[in-house]
């Protein structure tokens, strides 16, 4: 069976579309764009510069395959809001309607181009698990919703109804949230890069930069040169030499069931609504998958990671306490599957930022180095939404993203080694912080 233990590989790719893998880069190359990384920011980049500008030489140079990261490794939320503080109703509504807009446009691409894709926006349920936070999330919501959000906030038989997670005081349901395969859409896509002129290079790791009018981009096969470079990159950009000081690169961990039966899935209400997370400071998140197979990580320390020297590698081993902890957090949700082991285990690298969302704009004394990173765990919608804002910068087209927290910002702040691992270390098991807000 694909997608056991030993070979760390996301159950996504069960039932994932065929895909023949691009070859290497083996020359010197000249292009207007190169774009460096392979996952839904480098691919939703390549599109719509491609669409935008028909005539545009662009390159996208991925180290691995299309989707081996972060794109391909999530829980496959699909989620609104872009900050973290929920803080301010006027502003969540505003964030919400920006990334609703970029929900909108996933669905509409999958749509136009009739794409082989496993996605569903049924809704996702945002748990509440004291009485006091169900409160304060009730009247949060009945503020927003005065705004426009077309939230719902539920609880005792109607939260039932949708999900029986044992210990949850209440729900806010966002029906326009839902769930997308990452690998379906990126292999998708390439036809469409392909056919819009794109050239794709995998197993092609950029090894180092040159920045200048023209950029030059070493990799082992030879070197690209190009008038603009985006760094699509997540938590792997601190290997090139950038914002080493601005993102943590942590490792996730997420399980996989078999698929259930209907009955028990009924039984739970799981696969009502795409999926859910919740608010404990070690943040756990699920979903059902199209076959029937229950994801889920988070919910304990052992859930996530971070490896000395921002190393972004991780086994994620059969049965270990890792694994265990995982289920168990499962376990406290949804006692209803203690029969049903997990089959899948896979781990893939977050890019953390410490204000806790992500980074979108254009550096570089040429003004010729474009970046779209630190989603910070809540990046399906926002990785999309990442290719619409870069391709509006490049055009120079700056207007419509000037409000957006992500707008220009340069993350920073985070200290060097050993501090930034104590530092971890500090928060996350010893506070019990999560090291995001909000799951993919």
């Amino acid at each position: 069976m694909k997608g056991v233990f030993d070979d760390n590989t996301a159950a996504w790719l069960i039932d994932a579309p065929a895909d023949e893998p691009a070859p290497p880069l083996a020359r010197d190359l000249d292009v207007d764009v190169a774009i460096i990384g392979g996952g839904f920011t480098g691919v939703s980049t390549a599109y719509r510069l491609s669409q935008r500008f028909p005539d545009l030489g662009i390159a996208l140079l991925e180290a691995k395959r299309l989707a081996n990261g972060a794109s391909g490794r999530n829980g496959g939320l699909v989620l609104n809001g872009i900050t973290v503080r929920d803080v301010d109703p006027d502003l969540m509504a505003r964030e919400h309607a920006v990334t609703s807009g970029a929900i909108d446009a996933i669905d509409a691409l999958v749509r136009d181009h009739r794409l082989d894709v496993r996605w569903k926006r049924t809704g996702c349920l945002h748990l509440l698990t004291t009485a006091k936070a169900a409160e304060e999330a009730h009247a949060l919501t009945e503020q927003l919703v005065a705004r426009g959000v077309p939230l719902r906030f539920l609880r005792g038989r109607e939260l039932d109804e949708h999900l029986r997670a044992r210990g949850a005081h209440g729900a806010v349901l966002d029906p326009g949230e839902g769930l997308l395969v990452g690998v379906d859409l990126i292999r998708a896509m390439r036809p469409l890069l392909v056919a819009a002129g794109v050239q794709i290079y995998e197993s092609t790791p950029v090894l180092r930069v040159r920045e200048g009018a023209t950029c030059e981009l070493v990799t082992p096969g030879g070197v690209v040169r190009a008038r603009a470079i985006v760094l699509a990159t997540s938590g792997y950009t601190p290997r090139l030499g950038y914002f080493r000081t601005g993102l943590l690169p942590v490792i996730s961990h997420v399980v996989a069931t078999d698929p259930l039966p209907p009955e028990v899935l009924a039984a739970t209400g799981l696969g009502k609504t795409a999926g859910f997370f919740d608010d404990s400071p070690r943040l756990a998140y699920g979903s059902v998958d199209p076959s029937g197979r229950v994801v889920f990580g988070g919910g304990t320390t052992a859930a996530y990671a971070y490896r000395f020297g921002n190393r972004t590698t991780f086994d994620a081993r059969r049965d270990d306490a890792g694994e265990r902890a995982v289920r168990a957090s499962l376990l406290r949700y949804l006692p209803e599957l203690e029969p049903f082991p997990i089959r899948h285990r896979w781990s893939g690298p977050l890019d953390l930022t410490l204000v806790r969302h992500c980074a979108i704009g254009v550096m570089g004394a040429h003004d010729n180095v474009y970046y779209a990173l630190g989603y910070s765990g809540h990046g399906i919608t926002l990785a999309n939404l990442a290719g619409q804002v870069l391709t509006d910068l490049y055009a120079g087209n700056h207007e419509p993203w000037r409000d957006s927290a992500f707008y220009m910002l340069r993350p920073g702040g985070i200290p060097p080694e050993p501090f930034r691992w104590l530092g971890y270390q500090l928060v996350s098991r010893i506070t019990g912080r999560s090291p995001w807000k909000r799951p993919d």
